[in-house]
């Protein structure tokens, strides 16, 4: 595959049975933990990979404010959702994800915490259809995007533009472009988990030119953290307008 360069400007479920399967009436879908883990591992997995450095760096760029609507997709076990709560609590914070465990866990989670945030479930192309066109100020969302197929990325990218009001904000924390060999190697256990094709793109680094291709502007890379799996970039930009 042809590397895409980070700074292009150009385009480039109910639960299943097994985790990359899907039950009837819903589409298939790459679970939280991977194609192999179970659900319970995620929490404890992602503790190993820095995850309150590059979640901390996240919800800096995230900056939640009192009142404001923040759509947390693909929002898992609801760490980030949550995350954003503490710091605002005086924010209106919706995980949305389309796996009913995991939704199941970022409830408990909420319940112990006392925290008032909302959840629901849904894929990532469908919130705007699910919460309203220019419902959100700010949505969000982190490791989801390499976990899903090219055209996938697009129509999340694309759905996530229409979720938001004309100047709303966007910040993704996701695996980005890997520089080194180092973190290329690092980067095959993500590959492993979450199937090749779906990850070597992010990996290429084409996710700029795909936030851009979908109507966004202002599209930057904000911050890099390496981790034992890889590095993960946060990119944030603007729904013009506003």
């Amino acid at each position: 595959m042809t590397p895409h360069p980070e700074t292009s400007a150009t385009p480039e479920t109910p639960v299943p049975p097994a985790p990359s399967g899907a039950a009837p009436g819903s589409r298939p879908f790459t679970p939280a933990a991977g194609r192999f883990a179970p659900t319970g591992l995620y929490d404890p997995v992602a503790a190993l990979l820095r995850e309150r450095l590059w979640r901390g760096v996240f919800a800096m760029h995230v900056a939640p404010r009192p009142g404001e609507v923040i759509v947390d997709v693909g929002c898992g076990t609801g760490s980030q959702s949550l995350l954003l709560h503490r710091i605002e609590p005086a924010a209106r914070v919706i995980g949305v994800d389309p796996d009913p465990r995991v939704l199941a866990v970022a409830r408990r989670k909420a319940r112990a915490a006392g925290a008032s945030v909302e959840w629901r479930r849904g894929m990532g192309d469908e919130v705007a259809d699910l919460l309203g066109a220019g419902s959100a100020d700010t949505a969000v969302s982190s490791l989801v995007l390499h976990q899903c197929p090219l055209a996938m990325k697009r129509a999340v990218l694309a759905d996530l533009h229409t979720l938001l009001r004309p100047g709303g904000r966007l910040v993704l924390a996701d695996y980005g472009l890997q520089r080194t060999r180092l973190m290329r190697a690092a980067f095959r256990v993500v590959q492993l988990a979450d199937g090749r094709s779906d990850t070597q793109p992010n990996a290429d680094g084409i996710l700029p030119s795909l936030i851009t291709a979908a109507g966004f502007d202002g599209v930057r890379k904000a911050e890099v953290v390496s981790t034992v799996t890889g590095s993960i970039s946060v990119y944030v930009a603007r729904r013009a307008g506003g």
